[in-house]
């Protein structure tokens, strides 16, 4: 009988995640409409949302002793929507103008190729038992978000969506980077007790987060281009430097 009891309270459980999934997945697919109604700007912020949901889902996921391959599986499908399909739709909205139908088409699938490349080599990647701190590769969300701040930059430095060869040219550096053997360090665990790396991680994400609220789209681009620019030079440093600290962590595509 507390068997039975203990099984309907996991499956009651294990739909706390799951919404949070389904919810960046709403959000990715409401980015998507309002791109393509001509309020790119507004779909943006349902991105950064989204992207909040998904960096929540499978933490909670592991604080409830509840996370599995079907969460997993599920999360890679929110993420090809929010994270894959949108900034493709934002690329062929704005940033291929003048080209013929079939070049913008394929220039602006490129997010969505290696965002999907990416996810399912996070996922083949996975090993029970052996967690990583890092990811191979820079994670969809974090691409998707460099590209909608190049927007929000874009928008309030100069007033327009930004030079489409600028841009085009960060969706490729973005598209490589996704598919490369880069280790990106993960976002730090919401403790200050896990060790001193992550802490002081903490700390960072915590004040980085605190700028971006006042400063908005000014300090996006820099911050992102900052975190990525740093692991790239901490991994072309140290390239075979091993975890940083021992964690597991599902929520990295």
């Amino acid at each position: 009988m507390n068997n039975r009891n203990q099984n309907k309270t996991r499956v009651k459980k294990r739909f706390i995640p799951n919404i949070l999934t389904l919810v960046n997945m709403f959000l990715g697919f409401l980015a998507i409409v309002l791109i393509l109604d001509g309020d790119p700007m507004k779909g943006g912020i349902f991105i950064l949302i989204a992207a909040i949901f998904d960096f929540f889902d499978g933490k909670i996921a592991r604080m409830l002793g509840i996370d599995s391959q079907f969460g997993l599986e599920f999360d890679s499908m929110a993420d090809t929507v929010s994270f894959c399909v949108a900034p493709s739709v934002l690329v062929y909205s704005l940033y291929v103008n003048g080209l013929s139908p079939l070049l913008g088409g394929i220039i602006s699938f490129i997010p969505l190729m290696f965002g999907t490349i990416r996810l399912a080599k996070f996922n083949l990647n996975q090993v029970p038992g052996k967690p990583k701190s890092y990811t191979d590769g820079l994670t969809t969300p974090v691409a998707t978000i460099a590209l909608f701040a190049y927007l929000f930059f874009s928008k309030d430095v100069y007033g327009n969506t930004g030079d489409p060869r600028t841009a085009l040219m960060l969706v490729a550096g973005l598209a490589i980077l996704m598919i490369s053997p880069i280790h990106f360090i993960k976002p730090p665990l919401l403790s200050f007790r896990s060790s001193k790396f992550n802490t002081i991680s903490l700390i960072v994400y915590i004040v980085g987060g605190i700028i971006l609220l006042i400063f908005k789209g000014f300090v996006l681009l820099p911050l992102v281009m900052l975190y990525i620019c740093w692991n790239i030079f901490r991994w072309l440093t140290n390239p075979h430097k091993g975890n940083v600290q021992s964690r597991i962590d599902h929520s990295g595509g």
